[in-house]
């Protein structure tokens, strides 16, 4: 006799999933959830956004990629759901917008409750973190899909900006303005494909006295929040004209998102601390520097762009912001040795 469970899907595991991560997702819940999970739709009260003057919706989807096999490789499942909520409360916040509540989808070939768990308890905890709620999801059993023992994991979040006013698009960048740095604490979410081919022949578990850590270790590093830097920056009165999240495709690519025309960028390599992993990735790799910074955040976590009377006032607010360049006539983006 043929069963759902003798083609590879076991309802209990995904029932027992669901018991594991129901105390950590309900923790993240605000005042404005009516239904999580369980529910066939999450329910969010937005009767908040009638006191606003022209609310508006910032909605992002993203995955963390092929990080999740590095989590596999050092089997540790408890950091890429951060990275995930992360990643994605950055995306929306370069607009100016806050984070209301977050949806994740996680798939494998066959669930692992305790895995499973482990990656929304994470995603859980880090919602709760920047007060946004995890009101809803999805984890799918796909034999056939997947390969055994991994896992896939997106996560699409949803943030206001409480006016128009509020909104950072950019338009107001000018040649003279300065560029500031928030540090990443890693490769964050991008550059897996390339660092783990590079790296694949060390010891990951080994203490690499080059990174101050193992290799596994720094390559599962959390990807940053920057929510709290970010307002405030904004509630110490400080007008940024720009923020640029450094994800996939670098400053090279992202940087270009938010200049306005006839605006490009000059920044001055050696103005800010590079997390040894790149060194070290670009040493095992012989990858060029061009390359580098094409593929990783080099420890450009989030770019601010400001005016020059503002650069004193916003280092005061945030000590761990770094001048690393300026705004230039023109369309390019160049990395200055």
């Amino acid at each position: 006799m043929s069963s759902y469970r003798g083609a590879g899907v076991d309802i209990d595991a995904g029932t027992r999933a669901v018991a594991l991560m129901r105390g950590a997702v309900q923790a993240s819940y605000t005042p404005q959830v009516l239904a999580g999970i369980g529910a066939f739709g999450g329910l969010y009260d937005a009767s908040a956004l009638k006191s606003m003057d022209a609310p508006i919706l910032v909605a992002s989807t993203d995955g963390v990629g092929t990080k999740t096999k590095v989590a596999a490789r050092m089997n540790r499942w408890d950091t890429i759901g951060r990275d995930l909520v992360n990643h994605c409360v950055n995306d929306i916040l370069v607009q100016g917008a806050r984070p209301l509540f977050f949806l994740d989808y996680v798939a494998s070939s066959a669930l692992d409750p305790v895995q499973i768990a482990a990656v929304v308890t994470g995603a859980a905890e880090a919602c709760r973190a920047v007060g946004c709620a995890l009101i809803g999801g999805e984890t799918a059993e796909m034999p056939g899909v997947y390969l055994p023992g991994e896992i896939d994991l997106a996560g699409t979040i949803v943030g206001v900006i409480p006016d128009r006013a509020s909104l950072i698009d950019g338009s107001q960048i000018a040649p003279g303005d300065v560029v500031l740095t928030l540090p990443s604490s890693g490769l964050h979410t991008n550059g897996y494909s390339l660092a783990r081919r590079v790296l694949d022949s060390l010891d990951w578990t080994a203490h690499d006295p080059r990174l101050g850590a193992t290799v596994g270790e720094a390559l599962l590093a959390v990807h940053r929040p920057y929510l709290d830097e970010i307002t405030r920056l904004r509630d110490g009165g400080i007008d940024l004209k720009g923020l640029a999240h450094i994800t996939g495709g670098g400053v090279i690519d992202n940087l270009p998102r938010i200049l306005p025309a006839g605006c490009g960028a000059l920044i001055r390599r050696g103005t800010w601390r590079e997390p040894p992993i790149f060194a070290l990735i670009q040493e095992m790799g012989a990858v060029d520097p061009d390359e580098m910074f094409r593929v990783f955040n080099m420890g450009l976590g989030m770019l601010v762009v400001v005016a020059p009377d503002q650069v004193e006032v916003a280092r005061a607010l945030v000590s761990e912001l770094e001048v690393v360049g300026a705004i230039v006539a023109g369309d390019q983006v160049s990395i200055l040795p």
